[in-house]
């Protein structure tokens, strides 16, 4: 089957380079919650063989991870996808170990590693590493899927297929799928002129790119995304000067932070805001600690401006959190300034109410009612949204998404934890990817290497200014 490429998946392609990788992350530790008494280091209940069976096994729920992109020669028309014929699980599907017993610094210390290579452009693009040796027994499965691959709908991320719901994996269908011959380059080439001469949009679309560079064509793209997202009357304006704007390596540092959702329900209650307000300000008072830290002289009206794709919590009755059916995407002028957290809060409040009256959505019917609900494809689509703003309107990119709120397992092992690892964009030293499961909000923290050496101190503020908004609720 030969399908051909979006514009905005032909753009995060083709805005691959080795300072700029285009893949998004996501990390899941596993192991057993509470072993019982004398058991000491409690395993994982999951090997190599083990997680190679499960992940044949649901390949059929996510087609694309057997595809690979094809070029036309000469760029006569947009790249397509193509099954690919030497498709070969093992090379995907990879094992990696630290130095038992393996910390967890040590664990985000490879994490980063592993986010600085880019992805094979001559194959499918994921990869998906099984890290064992980790303390108490434990062991991680760090996954990496090109932005071109996922959108939420026709195209879900492999982590949203493999989670089960209890230790038993649930029984799936029969895996058909046979592997086609790949067309060649003059077969590509003659497909995509038949389609020109039929197609007189196509022809007009060649023809408007021929010169173009890869900054353009994404320009183009994110034209037709803008007007699905509502963000025109912030985008126009420039976002202040910020460290968090630079020219990046081709190195990432990660680390994480984790809190309790019972905490932002504390916010929620006390404040009468909502979960994602409550942990916008949670994170506006972290990187107010850490702009401190490098010796920033922060005056009230400082702001940094935050393109924020969140998927957003639907709070039913009592204190039930269900996913939402869309991806919202705006920018937000965070009070880093501001010393009082509940005034940060308010003006947070105050511009995510305005957003939501006059918001529009990009719907995400397919992957919120999927068995085994996972965050990462809404992160995902949350990263394709935000790769679509012109680099000069905003400081970072902060996603958060909404994950199940009960235990969920791979291959018969607890996952504990879970972190999303977003990518840099261009010239954005830092990305922040949240999520809450299982009555946790985790946060993972992606960073250049030389720009963000220091990313840990941001880490550790999210728990202090956390500490500093509860200290507010008394």
């Amino acid at each position: 089957m030969i399908t051909r490429l979006t514009p905005q998946d032909a753009s995060f392609f083709r805005l691959e380079s080795s300072s700029n990788p285009m893949h998004i992350g996501s990390l899941a530790i596993l192991g057993v919650a509470n072993p019982p008494a004398g058991a000491g280091d409690a395993a994982a209940d999951l090997d190599y063989q083990g997680l190679l069976t499960l992940v044949d096994s649901r390949l059929p729920m996510v087609p694309r991870y057997r595809r690979k992109v094809r070029e036309i020669p000469f760029r006569v028309g947009r790249p397509v996808w193509v099954e690919d014929s030497r498709f070969d699980l093992t090379y995907h599907v990879r094992r990696s170990a630290l130095p038992a017993p393996g910390s967890d610094e040590q664990l985000y210390e490879l994490v980063g590693r592993l986010s600085s290579r880019p992805l094979d452009p001559s194959r499918p693009l994921w990869e998906m590493y099984l890290i064992e040796g980790l303390s108490r027994g434990r062991c991680a499965i760090f996954t990496k899927t090109h932005s071109a691959l996922v959108d939420g709908d026709i195209a879900l991320e492999i982590g949203h297929v493999i989670l089960d719901s209890g230790p038993q994996p649930r029984e799936v269908g029969p895996d058909t799928w046979v592997a086609h011959r790949e067309p060649g380059e003059v077969e590509l080439l003659g497909m995509a002129l038949a389609e020109m001469a039929t197609q007189p949009a196509t022809a007009w679309e060649v023809m408007r790119d021929a010169g173009a560079n890869a900054s353009a064509v994404a320009a183009a793209a994110g034209k037709a995304v803008d007007a699905a997202v509502s963000r025109v009357r912030t985008a126009g304006r420039g976002a202040p000067d910020s460290i968090f704007n630079t020219a990046i390596s081709r190195s990432r540092r990660f680390d994480i932070a984790k809190t309790s959702l019972e905490d932002y329900r504390r916010i929620r209650k006390r404040f009468d805001c909502s979960i994602n307000d409550a942990i916008l300000a949670v994170m506006t008072g972290a990187l107010r600690i850490f702009l401190q830290s490098r010796g920033e002289v922060l005056i009230e009206s400082a702001v940094l401006r935050a393109v924020v794709p969140m998927s957003v919590y639907v709070e039913g009755a009592g204190d039930e959190l269900r996913p939402a059916s869309e991806v919202s995407s705006f920018l937000i002028d965070l009070p880093v300034g501001e010393r009082n957290p509940v005034i940060r809060l308010s003006h947070i409040s105050h511009a995510t109410g305005e957003h939501s009256r006059n918001h529009r959505g990009v719907r995400a019917r397919t992957l919120v009612h999927m068995a085994g609900f996972a965050p990462a494809s809404l992160h995902a689509m949350s990263v394709r949204a935000a790769s679509t703003f012109a680099e000069h309107t905003f400081n970072l990119v902060i996603t958060n998404a909404p994950g199940p709120q009960q235990p969920m397992y791979i291959g018969g092992a607890r996952m504990l934890e879970m972190y999303p690892v977003s990518p840099l964009l261009r010239n954005q030293a830092s990305s922040i990817g949240i999520t809450s499961y299982d009555g946790q909000v985790f946060y993972g923290l992606n960073a250049d290497r030389e720009a963000m050496a220091d990313i840990a101190v941001l880490a550790a503020a999210v728990r202090e200014s956390m500490e500093e908004m509860l200290g507010a609720c008394v």
